[in-house]
């Protein structure tokens, strides 16, 4: 846990909310876990026990309470903050892939035997993988239950449960109620076909949240076809492991409200991993803004964009070709080639949505076509050809559980691809929170515009005391530059 036993007690006796993911409440006496801000009365100091996850709770024979649900809270800032086993395999298995491929298939992916993968997991979160994604699937199966009118049997094998049986017991035993009892209590109700899933979500996360400032980055860069964005919405095609899916995103004051349609309702879990990473909701705004706002340098703008985001992505190749593509020239510029590639070689959408009509290229045509349908220099198309090859036969890997450093390592061995580049990869792909990114020139007029030196050197000598935040302050000098010169482009 981020937090110490004394400091999870006064957050239970203050149902602090800004702790609600950070770590589980459970109460020996009546054998429930709950969110640290449960409305429930706060129990006597010994029969308090915390948990680093609700799977260590559920595997120490507590349920979830019904009050406070507390699986539907933001996720824990721990996965993105230690980049270790532990956080890499976290974050895999919350984006589906022991459901998909078992615990071989993510001990392959992070390079670790399973037995040493299941040992280390147990110790650093109190449950295996199994205990991990057993309970990822309780929670994916309860947003079907609660949010959709879809039959228990489509609900049990699109959570990812292998049999009804298994469904109803493990729902049973984590949540203490039925899957009936559940959908007759939700307050609320989608229709969905049972072939083409259309879940109405709300995804939370802990306030204050810039969920504005992200929607705006990704609007300013969103490419014609697979995206479409407004003031208050951003919608986009998604490729997903089973199918494919589009997600229409929506800020509110509390969380933000997320239309899901999928091809594939064994996608849920996945795309919302992928949507939360893309807005970045598990940040902790308390500890970004105790650190950035220290610094005077920083302490207005800290104060005019309370709870700053890093915007992430749902696909790790298609960042690392628009950061290819976007080097060294305008985000304006940028835009217009890549949506240039999208047209010529992206894959129609079966079903689309209004302006969304198109899936990013996938990696094996892009390798094949990328050189004929990108404009500009020959060099930085066969960056991209280079790229899509290594991804397409399995020579990169571009997923949220790469070591950050062997990731960066892997991507500079690849001609035309230099450390900004591999850092901007690290900083959305991986969600680094402590990448700084001092060969971009936006970030070094921003420093300018907030009184700084603008020389890389400089700025980095300064950040040492934004750390481990430096990716966080990195988009509050990208803003400064826009504020005071609206013709300074950002990063790509």
């Amino acid at each position: 846990m981020l937090v110490g036993t004394e400091e999870a007690l006064r957050a239970v006796a203050a149902r602090d909310a800004r702790f609600d993911g950070c770590f589980i409440h459970a109460v020996r006496t009546t054998g429930i876990y709950c969110r640290p801000s449960c409305p429930a009365r706060t129990p006597k100091r010994d029969n308090s026990l915390f948990f680093p996850t609700a799977a260590a709770a559920q595997a120490a024979g507590y349920r979830a309470c019904r009050r406070c649900l507390p699986d539907a809270v933001p996720g824990s800032p721990e996965w993105n903050l230690r980049a270790d086993l532990a956080g890499r395999a976290m974050r895999l298995i919350t984006d589906g892939v022991v459901d998909r491929a078992g615990v071989r298939g993510l001990a392959d992916q992070l390079g670790y035997s399973e037995r040493h993968l299941t040992r280390v997991l147990t110790a650093e979160l109190g449950a295996g993988p199994l205990g991990l994604a057993r309970a990822h699937r309780a929670h994916s199966a309860r947003i079907l239950i609660e949010t959709t009118t879809i039959p228990f049997s489509d609900v049990a094998f699109a959570a990812g449960f292998s049999s009804l049986r298994q469904f109803n017991d493990t729902l049973r035993e984590v949540f203490g109620v039925t899957p009936t009892a559940m959908r007759g209590r939700a307050q609320r109700r989608t229709d969905v076909p049972g072939s083409a899933g259309v879940v109405q979500l709300r995804l939370p996360f802990r306030a204050p949240c810039d969920v504005a400032g992200v929607v705006r980055f990704l609007g300013q860069r969103a490419l014609a076809g697979l995206e479409d964005a407004g003031p208050d919405h951003y919608t986009r095609a998604m490729r997903l492991p089973y199918g494919t899916g589009i997600a229409t995103l929506r800020p509110d004051h509390k969380y933000v409200s997320c239309a899901l349609r999928l091809t594939d309702l064994r996608d849920l879990g996945s795309a919302v991993s992928r949507l939360r990473r893309l807005l970045d909701l598990d940040a902790d705004p308390v500890a970004i803004n105790e650190v950035l706002g220290a610094d005077p340098a920083l302490r207005s703008t800290v104060a005019r964009m309370p709870g700053v985001r890093v915007p992430g992505s749902v696909d790790g190749m298609e960042i690392l070709i628009r950061a290819v593509i976007g080097q060294q020239i305008s985000v304006a510029a940028a835009r217009k080639a890549t949506e240039r590639l999208v047209t010529a070689l992206g894959e129609p959408l079966a079903q689309p949505e209004g302006a969304v009509t198109t899936l990013f290229p996938a990696p094996e045509v892009l390798a094949e076509h990328a050189p004929e349908a990108l404009p500009g220099p020959r060099r930085r198309a066969e960056t991209v050809r280079a790229v899509a090859a290594a991804i397409a036969d399995g020579r990169l890997a571009l997923h949220s559980g790469r070591d950050d450093a062997e990731l960066r390592q892997d991507l500079e061995n690849i001609p035309g691809i230099g450390p900004w580049t591999s850092n901007y990869v690290a900083m959305r792909v991986l969600g680094a929170p402590d990448v700084l990114l001092t060969g971009d020139l936006a970030l070094r007029r921003g420093a300018g515009a907030l009184g700084l030196s603008e020389d890389p050197a400089a700025i980095q000598a300064h950040a040492r005391r934004w750390s481990p935040w430096r990716s966080y302050a990195g988009v509050l000098l990208w803003e400064a530059a826009v504020s005071a010169a609206p013709q300074v482009q950002m990063a790509s």
